[in-house]
């Protein structure tokens, strides 16, 4: 299950909401909450770590991609009311040792219990940098055990077009899926995340368990999920079946590789205005130091 970030921090430590939004600085690390509660507070992405500040919580909340809701960045924020998220299960099916429909408050009560859930674990994703709290991917995939044919790891959505109206659309083939190959799902930074800024998940933020891969472009990161495949073949995802040219498997964040209709050799961080001067898009978001490894002789512009 390769490494785990974990702290020394104390109840003594804990790290409020105002703090997180008014700090300047941001120290390399990551930090997580024991059984008795410790929180702790940690980093940004790994090049830039003393630079970014998180994002508000009304930035996190208020500009989304999130098309099961409609397709404008305001959509989820207005129409994710309506989506019921308790009670909430999670079918974990495939090439596992254990499978079976997985109550998400058991889930948590197992991760709490051995001391695997990150209060706080502050990560950019492309463009924000949000302070996650949840629990590493490789946790749960030990907990229901990986067969050694395993080679990935599918990803689906809740399918309730009757609360979710989007799904109403045929912009995409529903329920939207995503996948990792199997090292990159154990890699400490998949993270399962089941709410941000010490309060649960907000509806229009993938309520009430979604994935996180800061690496990878932001719709790899897939909402509401509702069932994990483990699997010998590569799955399918949901912008690849839609567009397979402009969307890969991989997606990676690779200011080299251009998406057809735009550049994105540079980036504007949400919430500094479009007036703001753009910045360097980072090779893998910034985490080369911890994720290049993962890739290294493949051709990053063919597997795209």
């Amino acid at each position: 299950m390769a490494y785990r970030y974990k702290s020394d921090l104390s109840i003594r430590d804990v790290t409020p909401e105002s703090f997180f939004i008014n700090r300047r600085k941001l120290t390399l690390g990551f930090s997580a909450m024991a059984a008795g509660g410790l929180v702790g507070f940690n980093t940004a992405n790994s090049e830039e770590a003393v630079t970014e500040t998180p994002n508000t919580l009304e930035e996190i909340s208020g500009y989304n991609n999130y098309y099961e809701f409609g397709t404008g960045k305001g959509d989820p924020a207005k129409y994710a009311g309506a989506l019921t998220t308790e009670p909430w299960s999670v079918k974990i099916d495939g090439m596992v040792e254990n499978p079976g429909e997985y109550s998400l408050s058991d889930l948590l009560k197992k991760m709490v219990l051995e001391d695997r859930i990150y209060r706080f674990r502050c990560v950019e994703a492309w463009s924000m940098v949000i302070p996650w709290r949840g629990f590493e991917l490789a946790d749960l995939l030990e907990f229901v055990g990986v067969k050694k044919e395993t080679k990935y790891v599918a990803f689906e959505t809740l399918l309730r077009p009757e609360e979710m109206w989007g799904q109403k659309k045929n912009y995409l083939d529903w329920p939207y899926r995503e996948g990792l190959r199997l090292d990159e799902a154990l890699h400490p930074l998949s993270i399962m995340a089941t709410g941000l800024y010490g309060k649960a998940l907000p509806n229009q933020n993938g309520a009430p368990i979604r994935l996180v891969v800061p690496w990878k472009y932001g719709f790899k990161s897939i909402k509401s999920i509702v069932r994990i495949t483990l699997m010998e073949e590569q799955p399918r995802t949901s912008w690849s079946i839609a567009n397979p040219r402009e969307y890969g498997f991989y997606s990676n964040v690779n200011p080299a590789v251009d998406h057809p209709r735009w550049s994105q050799a540079s980036e504007r961080k949400i919430g500094s205005g479009f007036v703001a001067k753009r910045q360097p898009t980072l090779p893998f978001n910034g985490y080369g130091k911890e994720v290049a490894s993962l890739y290294e002789g493949m051709d990053l512009q063919a597997f795209y």
